[in-house]
């Protein structure tokens, strides 16, 4: 596996996350090598308890590997300083999670809003982008209203415009039809498969319906009891 490469966007080489827990050892990841192309839509499958949700957080840098590298457009995460973290998931990485984690007494706008004062944005810029956001999700005209008042399809969306904002070069999604009916959680996969097909996009959806990933990934990456079971091309 090549470290750097212009069409790989992530890459996990050996990599391991352990836990312990009192005199047991959890093996949350255990030796995944597996690739990503710049570009593509990968879906990793596997029941609860597998380890792909572990996987995702490794490659935000969200958490750090027991042993194993993650590169992530040629830089190892693992050498990364707290600080250089911070700034690679601000700049580079956008996350859904099945939970919407909207802030309830702010307005949908201040909520996409929120990533791009974190990340110091001008102010002068925020508004357009912000716009820029929801019109990719079909939100544009929900401004102002609060968490409270979308359905929850369209408050999933809006978890999705948050992610955008800083125009990400990777989206890592977590489940992020868990807490929808069927019908508007393909919604948002179309929604995701039609934002990788216009911007470019690197996206990593972790679910556990092969059903989905099947109809709307590039490839689908099986993981299981921590380890990678499967690694192939959608037929």
């Amino acid at each position: 596996m090549i470290p750097a490469s212009d069409g790989v966007a992530v890459s996990a080489e050996r990599v391991s996350r352990h836990y312990q827990m009192g005199s047991a050892l959890i093996r949350a990841v255990d030796d995944v090598t597996l690739e990503v192309c710049a570009g593509e839509f990968l879906a990793l499958l596997g029941s609860s308890g597998s380890g792909k949700s572990t996987l995702l957080n490794l490659m935000a840098g969200l958490d750090r590997p027991t042993s194993g590298t993650i590169f992530a457009h040629g830089r190892n995460l693992s050498e990364m300083s707290r600080l250089e973290l911070a700034r690679y998931r601000s700049r580079t990485v956008g996350m859904v999670f099945q939970a919407f984690n909207l802030l309830p007494r702010m307005t949908l706008e201040e909520n996409v809003e929120l990533p791009l004062r974190l990340a110091e944005v001008e102010r002068s810029e925020r508004a357009g982008r912000v716009r820029e956001a929801l019109e990719r999700v079909h939100l544009e005209k929900r401004l102002s209203h609060r968490p409270s008042e979308l359905s929850g399809g369209e408050q999933q969306r809006a978890a999705l415009a948050r992610a955008l904002v800083n125009r990400p070069a990777l989206l890592l999604a977590d489940e992020p039809t868990g807490n929808l009916d069927s019908a508007t959680g393909e919604g948002i996969l179309l929604l995701l498969r039609e934002i990788q097909q216009s911007l470019g996009m690197t996206i990593v959806l972790v679910t556990h319906e092969r059903p989905l990933g099947e109809r709307f990934a590039d490839r689908i990456a099986t993981v299981a009891d921590g380890r990678l079971v499967s690694d192939g091309v959608k037929p």
